[in-house]
């Protein structure tokens, strides 16, 4: 599919709004206020990831628009945080950037900033490619090949996005529109722009069953953010490949948007972390999975049954201590700390129970004053 059609509906719907563009959404008008109504009425999402924002967060915005999400962000982190939109559009910029000022005014912090990339490409910054190219434009093969050359250079030495820089990644109702080829690619790009512990918080468009060729030919429904769209199972699984952890589902419309020959397109809201890679420890730390369900199963495949104590690795029991896991846990410390210094590597291939012993020792043979509690008193519980 053709990136010049995406790229020529939406400029066109800088200038003059498009319904057809947008889903119905609805955003806190506390935060619409401070926002020029252009920028409202010529901004098209499905969702709103700006609701899941923290204060003093580093926040991205993948096809910022002309850049309604994130003046709605700038106002949730405050002026601690720091907001950065990027679009491939230049008419879309420049609504943005020209309210920016206006927006930060009213809200009394200027913490926004938009630049020109493509998001499935966030190394490269195009307005500086493109200064470089007006002093040695393209006029042969050679001079592509040393453009080529150029650009590989740039995404290293000046990159629009650099590597472990972002708290959080929003997009809203925009992966859809990038070419399927590249898809893969786009979250790769959203992991390791991301710090670790960050998270990604997309809305989008999903459909229910599987999009036959021909309606991913059609350039206008793929433009609509139709055609485009991830399944709902495989728009999971994209985060899953790309490494990322403990994904969900924070809002699924129940009513489809459109359906188009017995398809049905709704937009989604999915949260996913970075973090889980690194070494594992053994630290004699245990976790029991508190329910409701019988047993749950975990990016990493351990499976673990309600109730019951769980032998893990540091990194396993210091993630389950963090969103979104922690309320679903309970930790047992070792009696005796193991310095992680000191200890030894944990297969983590396997899933074990640990039994109370581990943790508090071998030796251990305490009594205490509650354990005589029959007759009521004070070392009662």
């Amino acid at each position: 599919m053709s990136e010049s059609a995406t790229r020529d509906r939406y400029a066109a719907a800088a200038s003059a709004p498009e319904a057809a563009l947008c889903c119905p959404v609805s955003y806190d008008p506390k935060y619409l206020k401070a926002i020029p109504t252009e920028v409202i009425e010529k901004d098209y999402g499905c969702g709103d990831p700006s609701k899941y924002l923290l204060p003093g967060e580093t926040v991205l915005d993948l096809g910022s628009g002309t850049g309604k999400i994130c003046f709605i962000a700038s106002q949730v982190v405050g002026p601690e945080g720091k907001v950065i939109g990027v679009d491939m559009l230049d008419d879309m910029l420049e609504v943005s950037r020209r309210n920016a000022p206006i927006v930060a005014e009213t809200i009394g912090h200027a913490n926004v900033e938009f630049r020109k990339g493509r998001i499935q490409d966030l190394a490269l910054d195009l307005e500086v490619l493109n200064e470089e190219l007006k002093k040695n434009p393209i006029a042969d093969a050679a001079s592509y090949l040393a453009a080529d050359d150029l650009a590989a250079d740039l995404r290293i030495k000046q990159p629009l996005v650099a590597s472990d820089t972002i708290d959080v990644v929003v997009s809203n109702c925009v992966l859809n529109l990038v070419e399927n080829r590249m898809k893969r690619q786009l979250f790769e790009e959203i992991f390791r722009v991301l710090k670790k512990g960050g998270r990604a918080v997309i809305s989008d468009i999903v459909s229910d069953e599987e999009i036959p060729q021909h309606l991913q030919d059609d350039e206008y429904l793929w433009s609509g953010c139709i055609s485009g769209s991830y399944t709902e199972e495989g728009f999971l699984k994209a985060f899953e490949e790309a490494g990322f952890y403990g994904i969900e589902i924070l809002k699924r419309d129940t009513d489809p948007w459109q359906t188009v020959e017995g398809i049905e397109f709704r937009s989604v809201t999915i949260q996913a972390w970075k973090g889980k890679q690194g070494p594992c420890f053994e630290r004699n730390q245990a976790v029991v999975y508190n329910g409701p369900f019988l047993k749950v199963l975990d990016d990493d495949g351990h499976a673990m049954e309600r109730g019951k104590r769980y032998a893990v690795c540091d990194k396993t029991y210091n993630l389950y201590k963090k969103a979104p896991y922690s309320a679903h846990f309970s930790f047992i410390d070792p009696l005796t700390n193991i310095p992680l210094d000191d200890a030894k590597p944990f297969d983590c291939s396997r899933t074990a129970i640990r039994h109370a012993k581990e943790t508090k020792g071998a030796d251990y043979d305490a009594t205490t004053a509650a354990s005589n509690c029959r007759d009521g008193g004070d070392a009662c519980c």
